[in-house]
């Protein structure tokens, strides 16, 4: 094995790049899939991991007039990156009375779950409220058996909106759609007249008898859907930068990294980058994901460690001579998915804090 001389370069941190100018396209493309309907930003988990005031702001600038977050905390957040402009953010957690002041000064919308939430509510109003209706995931929302004493609570109330969820919406196949669509239109045709919302991206992909009045995709807006394998009509907005540390050469037999688990079977260039799992790279990458450098893929080599990963860089001598970095995700994004056994929802929310987030395009 032999060390060699490593190109300089002053940043020895992971960068997260964020392409708001793909963020605003997405966003352009959900509208056009939905024209009769409002489309909305779920913002929350910090814009999938992206940021969520720099998506806001940029996302409000592009039109976007409805903002949905997880929880009290994600909407001051977001109420406080906007300043003192008009979107509305409603928060999916539901509502507590020990957060009315939040709610009043940062102007959040509450979304009703449940009987006991609705009592408080009402007790102290502030604002207009949401209610969620479940009609098949059996996660949050007023059960079928609930609703006629939702009726009753809702008529000292301010609606501004209806909405369910969908549990299936990236199999378009699946009956569960048909039954969740029939059932929200059957128990909001007993509710007072207001905003509809049931589709999330998934729901924005399936037809237009989802769109209803406002959609509420996330996914979408950051370049993925649910369905690693259908047509993805979104770009990539994330793409992780990992510096190189150092360049070693090894011959074969020479073993990489924990557990001495890749053998080289000729001699070869490995480069070491600063990035690993404490930075949202899934260990399941190991000996099976890529980096690319200029496009062209580098595979990981070894265990993929904490701080650390290995990339066979051999034949991009030239390329990294040149300053070329080594990229996670962007394109590769729902094959990192699909080793880790996991969605593009889990990648993205799981990029570490530590890595230096830069943003393409004025939020």
């Amino acid at each position: 094995m032999s060390v060699l001389a490593t190109p300089s370069a002053d940043n020895t941190r992971a960068r997260l790049i964020v392409d708001l100018d793909a963020v605003s396209r997405n966003f352009k493309v959900l509208q056009k899939l939905s024209p009769n309907a409002e489309t909305s930003a779920v913002v929350k988990a910090n814009a999938y991991g992206l940021g969520a005031g720099p998506v806001a702001r940029r996302l409000m600038k592009e039109g976007a007039r409805t903002f949905f977050v997880a929880t009290v905390e994600e909407g001051v957040e977001v109420r406080e990156a906007l300043g003192d402009a008009t979107p509305d953010i409603w928060v999916f957690s539901g509502y507590r009375a020990k957060d009315r002041p939040l709610y009043a000064k940062h102007r959040l919308g509450a979304v009703l779950n449940q009987p006991g939430e609705t009592a408080q509510f009402r007790a102290d109003p502030v604002g207009p409220c949401a209610v969620h209706i479940d009609t098949g995931m059996a996660r949050l929302g007023y059960g079928a058996g609930d609703i006629s004493g939702l009726l009753t609570a809702l008529q000292t109330l301010d609606v501004s909106m209806v909405m369910s969820h969908l549990a299936c919406s990236e199999e378009t196949a699946s009956a569960q759609n048909i039954r969740q669509l029939e059932r929200f239109t059957a128990l909001t045709n007993a509710l007072p007249e207001t905003r509809l919302s049931l589709a999330n991206t998934g729901g924005v992909l399936l037809d237009e008898r989802y769109h209803f009045d406002l959609t509420r995709p996330g996914i979408g807006l950051y370049g993925a859907t649910a369905d690693l394998n259908a047509d993805n009509p979104f770009e990539p907005a994330v793409t992780l930068q990992a510096p190189i540390l150092q360049l070693r050469e090894i011959d074969a037999g020479d073993t990489v990294g924990y557990g001495a688990i890749y053998v080289a079977h000729s001699p070869r260039l490995i480069a070491t980058v600063a990035a690993g799992y404490a930075d949202g790279l899934p260990r399941a990458l190991s000996g099976s994901g890529c980096a690319r450098i200029n496009g062209l893929r580098a595979p990981i080599v070894g265990k993929l460690s904490m701080d650390l990963t290995m990339i066979d860089v051999t034949g991009l001598e030239h390329d990294i001579a040149q300053g070329a970095v080594p990229e996670f995700f962007g394109p590769d994004l729902y094959q990192a998915a699909a080793l880790d056994g996991t969605l593009p929802y889990e990648i993205l929310t799981g990029l570490g804090a530590r890595a230096e987030r830069i943003y393409k395009g004025a939020p």
